[in-house]
């Protein structure tokens, strides 16, 4: 399980939000088996008394209907409403929300949360016509984590909410301004004179 799991939601970091598609990852259909074999293991109980293990039944049936039924293979898109995946899980959205964290914790899956700007007809304060721009989240990104290959969830990445994904030029450029070199006091000046015996006399006195 990736570490970044095993936090309580309030020390994790924040969830990636990113413009337009997400983050697709494509996979093929050997990957998908893949991923389905591990689910089916961590759903086989580990503890006497308990039905399910790390993973339930439902959890199960929304990862096969996100794998199966919404994955699109080459181009990794996946971003389905919780209506349209209860609909294929066959359960309540509830469920699809308990389903989806519970796949995230044993690290199946992951997501970012997909935004899109809205343009709206205002008017200004003197009547005239403007428009007004509304930034609103649209879905979840899904996707899988393929045991086989080791990589890492995508909601431990850095948080972004530009157009453009962390790490890249533009926001490096915005990163890297140069800091000013700290000021000399001139003991000649009284007040300086002042502040520097201030901060021998604080020194000594630590």
């Amino acid at each position: 399980m990736p570490k970044i799991n095993c936090l309580p939601n309030h020390l994790r970091p924040p969830r990636e939000k990113l413009f337009g598609d997400g983050r697709p990852r494509p996979m093929d259909r050997n990957a998908k088996a893949r991923v389905m074999v591990y689910a089916r293991a961590l759903m086989r109980r580990t503890e006497a008394g308990k039905a399910y293990g790390q993973i339930t039944a439902k959890a199960l049936a929304v990862l096969e209907a996100l794998l199966w039924g919404f994955h699109n293979a080459k181009s990794g898109l996946c971003f389905p409403s919780y209506e349209k995946i209860s609909g294929a899980a066959g359960c309540a959205r509830s469920t699809v929300a308990e389903a989806i964290k519970a796949l995230e914790d044993a690290g199946i899956l992951s997501w970012v949360n997909r935004l899109k700007r809205v343009f709206e007809p205002s008017r200004d304060l003197f009547g005239h016509r403007s428009r007004k721009t509304r930034v609103l989240r649209t879905s979840n990104g899904y996707i899988f984590i393929d045991p086989k290959s080791g990589q890492t969830p995508v909601s431990s990445r850095n948080s972004s909410k530009s157009d453009f994904p962390s790490g890249t030029p533009i926001q490096e450029s915005l990163l890297l301004k140069p800091t000013a070199a700290p000021r000399v006091l001139n003991p000649d000046n009284p007040l300086e004179g002042a502040l520097i015996r201030f901060g021998r006399a604080l020194g000594a006195a630590v």
